[in-house]
């Protein structure tokens, strides 16, 4: 199966933080899984994919579109493996503000509940696309 995704252009670009405890359960689904893993939060009715680069997030309604990013994760600036670990957000839809406030903590319940299942593997990997200028 192929999934392709689409970005617009990047409105925002801001820094956060990840719980740890977010962190680490997501890399370790991620290892179990292979190269790619998808995360459905059924909550937010959003797909979260995630890969060692970056996790994406995709909305129901906009399948694939991109809304959310999470990139350039530093888990080396943390002392310890319970610490937050920061990394940048990116916007690049107008409701990603809105959705980024539930975004976290739905995300650790999803992953939770994938933590209890077997994960098929999910060798998948997400290409770069160059973005070209618009004709208009």
């Amino acid at each position: 199966m192929e999934e392709r995704f689409y970005r617009e252009q990047e409105i925002a670009r801001l820094p956060a933080f990840l719980p740890g405890a977010t962190y680490n359960l997501a890399h370790t689904l991620l290892a179990r899984a292979g190269t790619c893993l998808f995360v459905p939060i059924r909550s937010l009715q959003y797909m979260a994919v995630l890969d060692a680069e970056e996790f994406i997030f995709v909305d129901s309604q906009n399948k694939a579109w991109v809304e959310l990013a999470w990139q350039h994760f530093r888990p080396q600036a943390r002392s310890a493996l319970n610490e937050h670990v920061p990394f940048e957000v990116v916007h690049y839809a107008p409701q990603a503000t809105e959705t980024m406030k539930r975004l976290p903590h739905e995300l650790l319940q999803a992953l939770q509940m994938l933590a209890g299942r077997d994960l098929p593997q999910q060798d998948a990997r997400v290409l770069p696309l160059v973005r070209r200028p618009r004709v208009e």
